[in-house]
């Protein structure tokens, strides 16, 4: 696939060959899978994305080899896409236009383990770095349900929480960074180490802005963690218990996963702990707050069908894998037609609009609820199984729920903004003008970037079709 940010001059052979010493990939096969995440969830995506391959995959096992892959990419003015362990679901590393990717999972160095905080490479597995930090009292504060497979680089790169943000919120928010290391595009490569507030310049920025290679982040005491599950007659009781265990600041958990029949008909290995027609709950509770759970439980008229202490949850696979996107992955390998919608709602602890909502769509929209902190207030985010009929009608569904007050973090593009909060971000785009002048790095993907001032760029450079 030709580039038209680098003309069918190119010679992929001579430019393999400038990599020198760090490891390029080009099997066929090893290109389009390398080149793919998990946008299938998207029918949409599936049609726009699905033919768009790298030219060559860049596999640099260190920082000094990443400055010397981006001198190389700068020099012959070819896009360059990052990718962590493919496990995003809106084309983040999908290379648009061709180029190379660079794939950064063979760095994956855990370097420094400190109370309160670790010092990893981009591509160490969350795992991983759990592994790490656990022995001394600390673990990840929060993390996606592909936490197995997953790097850090990847899930700052492009995720936004997870397991977790009941009690630390989101990724955005203030502190669940510490610092990000960077090589830039530039003519001469920098480095460059954002701290603080100056990591949101690259927080879920789907690389656009800059090659993080090295990252600085906070941890949380490590609790040993019970798996539940609770069923309730009816989803909105269930919600509002959701609600109640969020705000239970007492109670101490990493996870409040609510779903509405008949998503927990998809959960086949937890077939015999979900009666038919009911809602569940699974959470993730601290063992020496399992008393008070079960009281709160008895108060919503809930029944504790499961429960798995710490050291037995070690075993089999984590609960965690029912929740988040896993369950739109576990719905779709027994429905392929069914997707997806990512939805905000507003602060309500009468959970008015999930209210409206569950009964306004019923099971063309099916309600699945992860409960977070935004703001401090404890919020029901949905992840909805949507049985999916056509794109009008999906883009139909958007509307309504945006019209009536919900955020739809849209999965269904691949552009930057139009997936997350509906506005461009000018201190990224700003630091992209800077760090990345040609507009090399994932190219297609920053709507702020397409819509810039000329003046923003060094060389205006041809953007892929959006």
């Amino acid at each position: 696939m030709t580039s038209p940010l680098s003309p069918a001059a190119v010679n992929w052979d001579a430019l393999a060959r400038a990599f020198g010493p760090i490891q390029v990939v080009r099997d066929p096969s090893q290109l389009e899978k390398l080149s793919k995440d998990y946008y299938h969830f998207s029918p949409i995506l599936q049609a726009q994305l699905a033919d768009r391959v790298a030219d060559l995959v860049v596999r640099p096992r260190d920082e000094a080899e990443v400055m010397a892959a981006a001198q190389v990419c700068v020099e012959a003015r070819v896009p360059v896409t990052v990718r962590g362990a493919g496990t995003g679901n809106y084309g983040q590393c999908v290379p648009l236009v061709g180029g190379v990717v660079l794939d950064l999972s063979l760095m994956n160095a855990i370097k420094q383990v400190q109370p309160g905080r670790v010092r990893v490479e981009a591509g160490a597995r969350l795992a991983a770095i759990d592994r790490a930090s656990r022995p001394s009292g600390w673990e990840l504060r929060m993390y996606p349900s592909t936490y197995r497979t997953a790097t850090i680089g990847g899930f700052i790169g492009g995720g936004s929480g997870g397991i977790g943000s009941i009690t630390y919120g989101q990724l955005r928010d203030r502190g669940n960074v510490n610092a990000v290391r960077v090589v830039t595009l530039e003519d001469t490569p920098r480095l460059i180490e954002l701290r603080g507030d100056a990591v949101q310049k690259v927080n879920h920025a789907y690389g656009t802005n800059g090659i993080m290679t090295e990252l600085e982040i906070p941890l949380g005491p490590a609790y040993p963690w019970a798996e539940v599950v609770v069923v309730f007659r009816d989803f909105m009781t269930a919600a509002r218990f959701g609600q109640a265990l969020g705000e239970s600041d007492g109670l101490i958990k990493k996870l409040v996963s609510v779903f509405a029949w008949p998503i927990p008909a998809y959960f086949t290995a937890l077939k015999s702990y979900l009666p038919d027609g009911q809602a569940a709950v699974l959470a993730m509770v601290a063992e020496p707050s399992l008393e008070s759970f079960r009281e709160l439980v008895s108060s919503h008229g809930g029944l504790l069908t499961y429960q798995k202490l710490a050291q037995e949850a070690l075993k089999g696979t984590p609960l965690a894998e029912f929740t988040w996107n896993h369950t739109t992955l576990l719905a779709r390998s027994l429905d392929p037609s069914l997707t997806y919608l990512q939805t905000l709602f507003p602060y309500d602890p009468d959970l008015t609009a999930v209210e409206h909502f569950y009964h306004h769509f019923g099971e063309e929209v099916m309600m699945h609820l992860e409960y977070l902190r935004v703001g401090g207030k404890v919020c029901p985010a949905a992840l909805q199984i949507v049985r999916f009929s056509s794109a009008a009608r999906l883009h139909e569904i958007i509307h309504y729920h945006e019209d009536h007050g919900a955020l739809i973090a849209n999965p269904h593009t691949y552009i930057l903004e139009d997936g997350g909060m509906k506005q461009v971000d000018r201190v990224q785009v700003a630091f992209k003008a800077e760090v990345d002048p040609y507009g090399l790095l994932n190219p297609g993907k920053m709507r702020g970037w397409l819509e810039r001032p000329t003046s923003l760029s060094a060389e205006k450079v041809v953007n892929p079709p959006v």
